[in-house]
């Protein structure tokens, strides 16, 4: 839940290379959370998607 309690289904995930996976953001739409993944693009060996949280 976001502020106000707020549901935020969609989640950025980043992945280094070494295979460790983190939650970056959550968002309340997949589209406002695939504007952070293009914002944040993919660096050196970091990537970013997005996913939906299971319920």
């Amino acid at each position: 839940m976001g502020e106000g309690g707020t549901a935020l289904p969609w989640h950025v995930i980043r992945q280094e290379a070494n295979g460790n996976r983190y939650r970056v953001a959550a968002c309340a739409t997949r589209a406002e959370a695939q504007k952070v993944v293009e914002s944040l693009g993919s660096r050196d060996e970091q990537h970013y998607w997005v996913e939906r949280q299971s319920a």
